[in-house]
């Protein structure tokens, strides 16, 4: 029995629109819209694709960006290869159910160590202190509180997050400025709508940075416009040259790279946002974590109406409650509510008062000093195992945050082959690149998130780590 050969369209006609994203985003473009028809199964397990010179040429684009997609995918399992033999869809692969979507992350089988960052410690959610808050809210809530609720969430909540992000991270707001979001996914698309019917056709993004903004904002309207870092923030050169009036940073922990803003980089970005009557959209999504340094002030407190700022308790609590806000200047603040109501009606009131009454309590330092211990002692883990097994790697960005980057020594080869090893030995992480970072030329560096595994867990899958990266190529 033969093998099928590739369909002649589905490969690349499925493509095409990746092949037409900015030049900059094109490579993880063509790889997230590849992966995506492997997972649907529009492309079989068994499918034979086309030669990375023969694909290429039907996209219009170099072969190797191409080639960079086919190793990527062949790294993660999703595609096989062997020498003059080309490359075959996995047979692996498990297509998805009609009708079902592949949005939320976790652990494929045969993982032995997961250091795929993004996740908290799931384990750690304060489960009795936060049902002696549901009790405490159940039994004191107002009836009324339970119709239809104020699109911008909850006074009470808004009220206790006020307070709480003026204290924690200098935040300039009061209780009408602030909106309840199911997350700062939801956040970022309300302000991306908003802005779009106000004319703007691009937002600007750090690069490296997260991966998502390309597919959120075409959801949205305007174009994801990426643009680099360097040592003290986002470039300004290129962030003046690039024609954006609305970025959307994360100054006080850059994604993935670790660092904080400079104190002169912060000024020259809010000195830009004045300039142009701009919007800098701060994301500070692990403010509350940090361990060797002092917290790093809020940017949206020196310029509360160029900066608009969201979080969320996903990191602090749980992603699964969808509970996030935005503050936002006053000048957006109406169409921002106008939209939120079209969108959902607001957020859940019961789970809103029970947020509400956890921060009120001080439930809420609490559970955060506590994971602060326990995220310091095993970020420390991590750099003690790198040394112990894997010396010479570089560390970065562990001064704050629930990640660090690892760069590994040059001898443990290059990036492709020394994923594909991980893989193959259930080691699950992501390479720097994956986020928009380049390659660097003497080492390979890996974005290893420890704040979900156990000290013990840390060790045994960086002991796994180091063995299967020092392994030869067969």
């Amino acid at each position: 029995m033969t093998s099928p050969p590739y369909p002649p369209s589905a490969a690349w006609e499925l493509l095409l629109p990746a092949a037409c994203a900015p030049a900059r985003a094109r490579g993880r473009s063509l790889q997230s819209a590849l992966r995506a028809a492997v997972r649907s199964g529009r492309l079989a397990p068994g499918t034979r694709l086309p030669s990375s010179r023969d694909l290429a040429g039907d996209l219009g684009v170099s072969r190797g960006l191409i080639t960079e997609a086919y190793e990527q995918l062949t790294a993660e399992g999703y595609l096989r290869s062997g020498r003059g033999a080309g490359t075959w869809v996995g047979e692996a692969v498990r297509a998805a159910a009609p009708g079902a979507r592949d949005l939320a992350p976790g652990s494929s089988p045969g993982v032995r160590a997961d250091f795929v960052a993004g996740s908290p410690d799931l384990s750690l959610f304060p489960r009795a202190a936060w049902a002696a808050a549901q009790r405490g809210v159940l039994s004191e809530l107002p009836h009324q509180t339970l119709g239809y609720p104020d699109p911008r969430g909850l006074p009470r909540l808004r009220t206790a997050l006020a307070e709480l992000l003026a204290r924690r991270r200098g935040v300039v707001t009061d209780p009408e400025r602030i909106i309840v979001c199911s997350g700062v996914t939801q956040a970022v698309t309300l302000l991306a709508a908003v802005l779009h019917a106000r004319g703007e056709s691009a937002v600007g993004v750090e690069s490296p940075g997260s991966p998502q903004y390309e597919e959120l904002f075409a959801t949205a309207g305007p174009r994801a416009a990426r643009l680099p870092m360097d040592d003290e923030g986002l470039a300004m050169a290129s962030l003046r040259g690039s024609g954006v009036r609305t970025v959307i940073t994360t100054p006080s922990h850059h994604f993935p790279s670790g660092i904080a803003y400079s104190a002169p980089r912060r000024a020259q970005l809010l000195e830009w946002a004045r300039e142009v009557n701009g919007l800098i959209v701060e994301d500070d999504y692990d403010g509350d974590f940090r361990y060797d340094r002092a917290p790093v002030g809020a940017l949206q407190g020196l310029d509360p109406e160029h900066v608009a700022y969201t979080g969320s308790v996903s990191k602090a609590l749980a992603p699964g409650l969808r509970l996030g806000w935005l503050v936002v200047p006053e000048a957006l603040a109406d169409g921002i509510v106008t939209r939120k109501r079209y969108m959902d009606l607001g957020n859940p009131a019961l789970d809103q008062a029970v947020l509400a009454h956890f921060i009120e309590r001080g439930d809420h330092d609490r559970h955060l000093r506590r994971c602060q211990r326990a995220y310091k002692e095993r970020r420390d883990a991590l750099v003690a195992a790198l040394e112990e097994y894997l010396p010479g790697t570089e560390v970065a960005g562990i001064a704050a945050g629930l990640h660090a980057i690892a760069t590994l020594p040059a001898r443990c080869g290059p990036q492709a082959a020394l994923l594909a090893r991980l893989a193959a030995s259930g080691v699950a992480v992501r390479p720097l690149s994956h986020y928009g970072g380049d390659a660097a030329d003497d080492g390979v560096p890996l974005v290893i998130g420890y704040a979900h595994q156990t000290p013990a867990r840390i060790t045994e899958g960086v002991r796994l780590l180091a063995r299967a990266a020092q392994e030869p190529d067969r």
